[in-house]
């Protein structure tokens, strides 16, 4: 990289407001270009401020509302958790300012907020998705869209009615790798799509949703019957308020927490709009800590033909339990290369097939007679070229990295805001949501079934 294209780089770095560039750049490597900041040259007055409010303050919460913080023009104006250490914890960080509770419904009815971001547990997505929408805010709603199946389609129905924006959060719709992913692709890089192999795994207790629980937590400081909503009644359990995600009552498991992230990158990339058939299989095979969701699961999909893409598998995994230290990747693997998509940045591989057998080597060619040989090498150079075998590409390997600092949270809910101000169309919608969450629930639904599933991606419904 020049001196002069470095200077222009970190310039439009440092305008974008999204990160904190290194010094470390090699000259000639590829990167990926830095997003440009919509609101770089926009001034915005104290009313002119889109005012956000958080609902559910724990992991994602916080880490959506940092995120939030980092775009011009946001505010962050109230805080609900049922966890009341959360609430303290968002004043400390965003200031005194910021309104607290522990019902979501009051901050519904303040008429000075303009968006909600729904970070609780699974089951609680659609009602406030749902009452949100209808107390006319726009909604930021944490993946995956819904607890249950049956629930996807009142949620895109209520989008539509409200006429107002929802954007679900799984950043790698948005995020450079998988935008170079979806270009190498549709630019014919890899030949004909036939297999996606892509993985998420982990390898430590925290991976593993051990999270810290407070010592402060009892039935005093904790919500729990608000907590509980529509899930079987039970008594106080700091284990579950905290750790929701073992328990299906609650959370919608491997599948739904990480499965949707894979869903939404292959989406994206292909265009595709769902698998027609599912088969999950998996189990709990070392966090036996009580939770009832599987710590290893495993998806076969298939995908049929679509104007966008040829039809093609996927085999999906997520493992709890990797003793290789874990680790994530998006593998489209074709007829002529392999697009990798992983934490750095995007690298592809060409290594066309060889579609024609040549002469010699380990092939049926050394079993003919020494007539035949002669005949057959006549017959093949007169035929492909007596120069076939040096026609076929060395393999080539490209990567394009991430530009060191780039957040791809931060740009996410920086083209959130920029829907709110500017009338964008949001590419992760409770359309795309549903899609890429129903194929996730599917497969824990297929793993209980002990059959696979059949899917219409298009009408959105199980067959």
């Amino acid at each position: 990289m020049s001196k002069e294209n470095r200077r222009k780089f970190i310039k439009k770095a440092s305008l974008g407001g999204l990160l904190l560039l290194g010094t470390n750049l090699k000259a000639g490597e590829n990167f990926l270009e830095m997003p440009e900041n919509a609101f770089a040259n926009r001034k915005f007055t104290a009313n002119d401020k889109i005012r956000i409010g958080f609902i559910g303050c724990g992991i994602q919460g916080l880490a959506n509302a940092n995120s939030a913080s980092k775009v011009s023009g946001v505010e962050i104006a109230a805080a609900c958790d049922l966890y009341d250490g959360r609430l303290t914890m968002m004043q400390e960080k965003f200031g005194k300012d910021v309104k607290t509770m522990r019902d979501y419904r009051q901050m519904l009815e303040m008429k000075d907020i303009d968006a909600v971001c729904i970070s609780t547990s699974d089951h609680w997505h659609d009602h406030i998705m749902k009452e949100a929408l209808k107390a006319g805010k726009a909604v930021y709603c944490e993946k995956p869209m819904m607890h249950h199946l049956d629930e996807g389609m009142t949620m895109v129905e209520a989008e539509k009615k409200s006429g107002l924006k929802v954007q679900v959060g799984s950043q790698r719709v948005t995020s450079l790798e998988t935008l170079k992913a979806a270009e190498l692709y549709k630019s014919g890089a890899i030949g004909d799509l036939i297999l996606i192999d892509t993985r998420n795994d982990r390898n430590s207790s925290n991976g593993a949703w051990q999270y810290s629980i407070p010592t402060d937590a009892s039935p005093e400081t904790v919500g729990w019957d608000a907590f509980i909503g529509d899930a079987p009644k039970r008594p106080f359990d700091k284990t579950r308020f905290f750790r929701w995600r073992n328990y299906d009552d609650y959370g919608t498991g491997v599948a739904g927490d990480l499965f949707v992230h894979l869903f939404t990158a292959l989406h994206v990339i292909t265009g595709a709009v769902g698998p027609s058939k599912i088969y999950g299989t998996g189990g709990l095979r070392f966090w036996k800590d009580g939770r009832d969701a599987p710590d290893v699961t495993l998806g076969l999909l298939d995908y049929d033909k679509s104007a966008n893409h040829p039809a093609f598998n996927v085999q999906m995994r997520v493992n709890f339990v990797d003793g290789s230290g874990g680790g994530s990747h998006v593998r489209l693997i074709g007829t002529e290369g392999v697009i990798s998509v992983e934490g750095d940045g995007v690298t592809v591989i060409n290594r066309p097939v060889r579609t024609e057998p040549t002469y010699g080597g380990w092939d049926s060619f050394g079993t003919f007679s020494e007539k035949q040989q002669q005949d057959f090498k006549k017959w093949f150079e007169a035929t492909h070229g007596n120069d076939f075998r040096y026609k076929i590409k060395s393999p080539q390997e490209i990567k394009y990295s991430l530009p060191e600092g780039y957040n791809a949270h931060a740009h996410h809910w920086q083209n959130f805001i920029k829907a709110l101000r500017d009338g964008d169309k949001i590419v992760e919608d409770t359309t795309f949501g549903l899609r890429a969450a129903a194929p996730s629930l599917g497969a824990n639904m297929s793993m209980k079934a002990g059959k696979p599933l059949l899917w219409d991606p298009v009408a959105m419904k199980m067959m």
